[in-house]
């Protein structure tokens, strides 16, 4: 599927601001089948873009305001040629991602009840059949719902609540898989929804011996399809978050976005 992006961000204060530094992780990654066509993007006022890849292969965009300013506006646009299905890569795990997928994290972090939850839902033997089972678990012990989290919660806290956003189903099904050793990779990314709204999406990577990485949405219980667009991956949120930055002054920041899904 060939599909069209368009990812608006707005940074409005309440009073002007002399500088502010911001990097953003918004191109489609050229990975698991999916080919990047073209990526452009514009803050402003404008200014000057570099760019760099971050140790998990991620596209950062990063730049500096360095004039006095009330609001900056970052448009980034895209085009991506998505794969059927997710293709893994053919390389096997390395120790260092081994140990990077399989340890919690400040998102993921060890507790009594995520393992409990991950070892009623395990298949011995079967990692693949585990993998599987905990995203169908994770759907059905999760309401999707707006407002109950936020950017900081854990899974813990979102198991504990029973209900939360995307990022909120993955950092859950990421702790519980890594209670079972099942190396597992946060992705965020893109889901068309047929001309509905669009919105920025999260989803897992779980690692199987033999088939490789395997792409699973917890929060609709299915796995990636050609209306998935790949972004960034990485241990949880904290590594793959769509813009970073911080700024010089006493205003109060506010930020909209705006995300756009269009099939050509």
């Amino acid at each position: 599927m060939r599909l069209q992006i368009e990812h608006v961000s707005v940074f409005d204060y309440d009073q002007p601001i002399s500088e502010a530094y911001t990097e953003m992780r918004l191109r489609p990654l050229d990975a698991g089948g999916q080919r990047c066509l073209s990526f452009a993007i514009t803050p402003q006022p404008r200014e000057e873009v570099r760019q760099y890849v971050d140790r998990f292969g991620n596209s950062v965009h990063h730049f500096d305001v360095l004039s006095s300013h009330r609001q900056l506006v970052v448009t980034a646009t895209s085009q991506v040629l998505t794969p059927d299905s997710f293709q893994p890569e053919a390389e096997g795990l390395g120790l260092l991602d081994e140990f990077d997928y399989c340890r919690p994290t400040s998102y993921t972090p060890y507790s009594a009840a995520v393992a409990q939850f991950a070892a009623a839902h395990a298949v011995p033997g079967d990692p693949l059949a585990s993998a599987l089972a905990l995203a169908a678990a994770v759907h059905g012990a999760l309401k999707y719902e707006k407002g109950v989290t936020d950017v900081q919660t854990n899974a813990e806290q979102a198991l504990s609540l029973g209900s939360g956003v995307c990022q909120d189903f993955t950092h859950v099904m990421l702790a519980a898989c890594r209670c079972l050793d099942l190396p597992g990779r946060y992705v965020s990314g893109y889901l068309y929804n047929n001309g509905h709204t669009a919105a920025s999406h999260a989803w897992v990577d779980v690692y199987v011996p033999g088939p490789g990485w395997v792409s699973l949405d917890p929060t609709h219980n299915r796995q990636q399809t050609a209306q998935y667009v790949r972004v960034a991956i990485g241990r949880d949120y904290g590594d793959v978050p769509p813009t970073r930055g911080i700024f010089k002054g006493h205003a109060k920041e506010t930020l909209e976005v705006k995300v756009s899904v269009t099939a050509l």
